[in-house]
């Protein structure tokens, strides 16, 4: 398994957000925007081979990864969202590339379209974007965070890893599944898995839903083919509502596309990023 450490700290309204930046200061900026249940660690790949040519951004949410994670905290999209627009100001980014996955689709279309975050470019892959959104689990957890919540630690941890395993088509090894249930795990962990569950709300994409029409700039829509949490149907619709979007979908790649279809999805986004 490789070695995934983000070595800084901000320190956001509502917690200390891990952040670093891979490639040399001189280069075009590109920000990476993990989704739920995941962190910038489904990123590795991706920055690296972009590395070489732009100097990318990547960071952990609060709530999510080796961000902080507390009781009370408030993880929903509305905080992420301004969250990100902070962190563009102390990284003193005023237009960057921008690419999101999955729940970070809406956080970066939030920090654009409600708090004057402003980028070059966005593409965004399987975005949580559109009206209804999770999956039948996801859903049901939501309904019952309470009870989920009592789960002892061995139960919660099996939970975790299936519905982990279930956002891939092609499978996932136990060692790369490991490393992604362990931010889930312990006494921080835990909570914060039901934490970001139970304040996953639709009225947060509902309120930018009807603006993507207004967005004016370079736009690029992955999808994996195979997706089952959000199905490609989403993809096709999301792209028809961006002005000038591009859609590109992944055939055999399930929701975690970076995990499914690493190179075609790192193709497809250089390409997108040359195209200036």
């Amino acid at each position: 398994m490789q070695e995934w450490e983000l070595g800084r700290v901000h320190r956001s309204s509502i917690g200390d957000v891990r952040w670093d930046r891979l490639g040399g200061e001189e280069k075009e900026p590109v920000v990476l925007l993990h989704g739920t249940p995941f962190s910038s660690f489904v990123w590795r790949g991706v920055a690296r081979a972009l590395a070489p040519h732009f100097r990318v951004y990547v960071w952990d949410m609060p709530g999510y990864g080796a961000s902080d994670k507390h009781g009370g905290q408030d993880v929903s999209l509305a905080a992420q969202g301004r969250v990100f627009a902070e962190l563009l100001q102390h990284w003193e980014l005023d237009r960057p590339a921008v690419i999101a996955h999955d729940f970070g689709g809406a956080v970066a279309l939030r920090a654009h379209l409600l708090h004057g975050a402003r980028y070059e470019r966005i593409a965004v892959v399987d975005p949580v974007a559109l009206a209804p959104w999770g999956s039948p689990f996801f859903r049901l957890i939501g309904q019952h965070v309470e009870v989920f919540e009592q789960l002892p630690p061995a139960m919660h941890r099996a939970l975790v890893r299936e519905y982990i395993r279930s956002a891939s088509h092609r499978g996932l090894d136990d060692s790369l599944v490991d490393a992604l249930t362990e931010p889930w795990l312990g006494e921080s962990g835990q909570p914060a898995f039901y934490r970001q569950i139970a304040q996953a709300d639709q009225r947060y994409t509902d309120e930018v839903q009807h603006s993507y029409g207004e967005l004016d700039l370079p736009a690029l829509v992955c999808w994996g083919a195979e997706d089952t949490w959000i199905p490609v149907q989403k993809g096709h619709e999301f792209a028809g509502l961006v002005p000038g979007a591009q859609l590109r979908v992944i055939p055999g790649a399930g929701h975690l596309v970076q995990e499914d279809a690493p190179a075609e999805l790192a193709a497809a986004l250089f390409a997108f990023l040359r195209d200036r």
